[in-house]
């Protein structure tokens, strides 16, 4: 079992930034997809990074891509959401996600993937 708890969200304005953290109850170093997801209100839960923590392949959807970062801190089991260049289109419920890869293909950024979930961190950008 891991356990994820998110910090960091906030209110800023348009242009600004955040960092997200996730602190996990054991470290994921090795063999796990961790992930950050978002969720507006009426919409659906969508990925916009993941890492693979034994390589560090990053991977970042094409809405994000060039504006966050995601990075990991194995020292202290921590996973972070480096968030620049923010929109009010990136409003939302922010969570993160872990799954231990055991082999085989899977698609880094999609929900279904993962089956450990933190509790969420809301961002809020006004323009």
């Amino acid at each position: 079992q891991v356990q994820l708890v998110e910090s960091g969200g906030g209110s800023v304005q348009a242009g600004g930034s955040l960092r997200l953290s996730c602190a996990a109850s054991r470290y994921t170093a090795s063999r796990y997809y961790m992930g950050w997801f978002r969720q507006a209100p009426g919409k659906e839960r969508e990925g916009v990074a993941s890492v693979y923590t034994f390589g560090d392949n990053t991977y970042y959807s094409d809405s994000v891509k060039g504006r966050f970062t995601i990075s990991q801190d194995n020292a202290k089991n921590t996973l972070y959401l480096q968030m620049n260049s923010l929109k009010p289109e990136d409003t939302a419920m922010y969570y993160c996600a872990a799954r231990h890869y055991t082999g085989g293909y899977i698609h880094p950024l999609r929900r279904e993937e993962y089956n450990y979930w933190g509790q969420g961190t809301q961002v809020t950008i006004s323009s």
